[in-house]
């Protein structure tokens, strides 16, 4: 056994089973104590809404922060104060204010609540009937303008628009660079599309039993020996994955 950086999305992942949670949760506790394992997590909420969520879970406190599907990442998720260089990267060829008024002529979207929005985030619902025509048609406006922008769709609801650089994944290879930590060594866990970012590297990859449509389609479209589709849901699966690659025994 030795360290290795843990990196999960939170929702229907991490948690979602509060028996398998908590076992989860023991174990990497005393791992991180024994070997100075780092405990990540990686979610599409915002910061006020992990904050929610890790007290009603009484979640381990992270290492390191990713919210927002990528667009922040905080060090000391108590504080407010996100990663000023990580934000730096994420303003390169983004104007908010002249990207969302081109995303607003598509009546089909519906703007989230101001809680999950943010300076490097503009996310609507958007209804998958709807997202067939509007997806193709909104990424073919944007990539004629000056700006540097991705769109993720997922869970069949959630359209974010963020900066060219801000995902999930690329989130994770800035942590990994920063703390010098390979990629064998490096373990990712997810269960929607908006995760499909955090298994484009060379890391491990655990895919939840419980996966979204989308995201088991990507995987079979995509797999790769280092990824691992569990057969058990949410941290049950992850348990799974990480005894599968030898991160825990």
């Amino acid at each position: 056994m030795s360290a290795f950086l843990f990196i999960s999305d939170i929702d229907n992942t991490f948690v979602g089973d509060d028996d398998a949670l908590h076992r989860l949760q023991h174990q990497l506790n005393i791992h991180r104590q024994t070997y100075g394992t780092k405990i990540v997590y990686a979610t599409g909420r915002s910061l006020y809404l992990y904050r929610e969520i890790a007290q009603e879970k009484s979640l381990l406190l992270p290492d390191a922060l990713i919210t927002s599907v990528g667009t922040e990442i905080y060090f000391d998720p108590t504080q407010d104060q996100y990663d000023p260089d990580w934000a730096k990267l994420l303003s390169q060829g983004w104007e908010r204010d002249k990207i969302e008024a081109i995303a607003t002529q598509y009546s089909a979207l519906s703007p989230q609540p101001s809680s999950e929005q943010n300076q490097f985030k503009i996310s609507y619902y958007l209804a998958e009937e709807d997202a067939i025509e509007v997806i193709p048609n909104l990424r073919s406006d944007l990539s004629q303008t000056e700006y540097q922008t991705k769109l993720i769709y997922s869970g069949s609801q959630d359209l974010d628009i963020l900066p060219s650089y801000g995902d999930k994944g690329l989130a994770v290879q800035y942590l990994r660079e920063k703390w010098k930590v390979e990629p064998h060594k490096t373990v990712t866990c997810g269960d929607s599309g908006n995760d499909i970012a955090l298994f484009q590297g060379e890391e491990r990859g655990i895919i939840v039993g419980n996966a979204k449509a989308e995201l088991r389609q990507w995987y079979f479209s995509h797999r790769k020996p280092h990824h691992y589709l569990a057969d058990a849901s949410y941290a049950g699966g992850i348990l799974e994955g990480l005894k599968q690659f030898g991160f825990l025994e």
